[in-house]
């Protein structure tokens, strides 16, 4: 599909649609859709910036390029005013005090956001089951899951409810979803876009990043939010991804993949079939194929969760009802904190911090956690070792198709396992993007560190190959 962003803009300026007309149509959608993607509608917000836009070009001045383009915004990401639930009881009646960095960038550039977006509470699932406004459903099938963290907003994208989503991905929650919903979502490489004004659930692997219908709507959205923020101490600066750079592929001569992840028991027939049949059209193209050594899939997930669940219990310990969130009082100080914190988080969430304290307590942090932290550096080096010798790693996006509503929740194990192809990438920080193509649920591109660009390059080059 062609940019979305592009056409509707060219339409605004030659008014064959106005802004305001664009944004109703998009708010009904959203209001009476059955996905369950919505948390909150922006109406009033949304229609406000849109009459401006319409002034604005009945006055005869330009626009640019995302100005009056509507958009959703993941329910973890603050937009000041507006509720920031993070689809959890102890957050929903929550109001942002102050606008996350990278909307902020979209709303200067012009951008309207419509709704929050529903998903796994504090981005605690790979469904978006893990939430008090019901499970999202799958675009395409609503038996099915819509993915997750981020379901609400590739849902949200694949029914053209909004233009493009703003998403999270600490472990695949953008890419997972993007996949289950046959749409392009991307993790940019760790540090490119500020996390400041996201709810933090794995600091040191939380990425912002966008889902859309096509890669020239990515490229637009990653070189609008990307650059340092001083209020974010791990953002670089970083260049401009130009539109005609990602058009030509030539420099791409090598291309790897995870031999270990395709003879995997655990991936399902047709996804394997579909995934070399893919391989063997990039031969044909004549770029050399080849495969890579890596590790298992069950110690990339079992090295993600102990840090991630390390990470999320301290990250949330500071939501007891006291300065944030649904306070419930008890006979006395403790009692309140136990009672607020117990009724008010997931199961999944309390699951998670009970194990990220184990993970960190006296007697088991050495054994535990920083093992992990050594296996995260192996991977990394790992990944150095690679890029040495191809330009692109392809790999599924995920080992099985999505899951019925109802399934994963039975069985949690399960559903870490279905983010066995994508925690390994983000424990590299390393740019990474779904493609809705290849597979059942698309294939995943990903390069070295700060080569957002070839990885790009690279799914422009599938699009017209696949």
């Amino acid at each position: 599909m062609k940019s979305q962003i592009h056409r509707i803009h060219q339409q605004m300026v030659n008014k064959e649609i106005s802004c305001t007309q664009l944004v109703q149509e998009r708010l009904d959608l959203l209001k009476s859709n059955s996905h369950n993607t919505v948390n909150s509608i922006l109406d009033a917000l949304a229609l406000e910036l849109a009459a401006k836009v319409d002034a604005k070009i009945k006055s005869g001045s330009a626009i640019g390029l995302l100005e009056g383009i509507p958009f959703g915004i993941k329910d973890v990401y603050m937009l000041q005013g507006t509720y920031a639930t993070a689809s959890s009881d102890l957050l929903k009646n929550y109001k942002s005090p102050y606008t996350a960095t990278a909307i902020q960038k979209l709303l200067d550039a012009g951008a309207i956001p419509l709704v929050k977006e529903n998903c796994d509470s504090f981005g605690h699932g790979s469904s978006s089951e893990n939430t008090i406004f019901g499970a999202v459903k799958n675009a395409i099938n609503p038996d099915l899951v819509g993915g997750g963290s981020s379901g609400g907003s590739a849902v949200n994208v694949a029914k053209d409810f909004t233009v493009f989503s703003i998403g999270g991905d600490t472990g695949g929650s953008i890419r997972q979803p993007a996949g289950y919903n046959k749409v392009y979502g991307f993790k940019p490489t760790y540090g490119r876009i500020s996390r400041f004004g996201l709810m933090a659930y794995a600091s040191s692997t939380d990425c912002v990043g966008p889902i859309a219908k096509s890669i020239e709507d990515i490229r637009i959205l990653l070189n609008a939010m990307s650059g340092k923020d001083i209020k974010d101490q791990t953002t670089y600066q970083s260049s401009i991804i130009l539109e005609k750079n990602i058009l030509n592929s030539d420099e791409i001569k090598t291309v790897g993949y995870f031999k270990n992840f395709i003879e995997n028991d655990a991936i399902e027939a047709q996804i394997k079939s579909d995934f070399l049949i893919s391989i063997e059209k990039i031969k044909a193209k004549g770029i050399q194929v080849k495969e890579l050594d890596f590790f298992e899939s069950e110690t990339l997930v079992s090295t993600y969760y102990t840090l991630a669940m390390a990470e999320t219990a301290s990250n949330l310990s500071r939501l007891d009802g006291t300065n944030y969130g649904n306070r419930i009082e008890g006979e006395n100080l403790k009692e309140t904190y136990s009672i607020t914190r117990s009724d008010n988080f997931s199961e999944e969430t309390k699951r998670r911090i009970v194990g990220g304290n184990q993970v960190l307590s006296q007697g088991f942090s050495d054994e535990i956690y920083l093992k992990g932290l050594n296996l995260r550096d192996q991977i990394g080096e790992s990944f150095e070792k690679d890029f040495k010798e191809v330009d692109i790693i392809l790999s599924p996006v995920t080992p099985n198709s999505p899951p019925k509503i109802g399934d994963s929740l039975k069985d949690p194990l399960s559903m870490y396992l279905s983010d066995a192809y994508t925690v390994g990438f983000s424990l590299g920080q390393l740019p990474t993007i779904t493609v809705p193509q290849g597979t059942e649920t698309g294939l995943q591109i990903t390069a070295a560190k700060n080569n957002d660009e070839l990885v790009l390059k690279f799914a422009n080059f599938l699009k017209d190959t696949i």
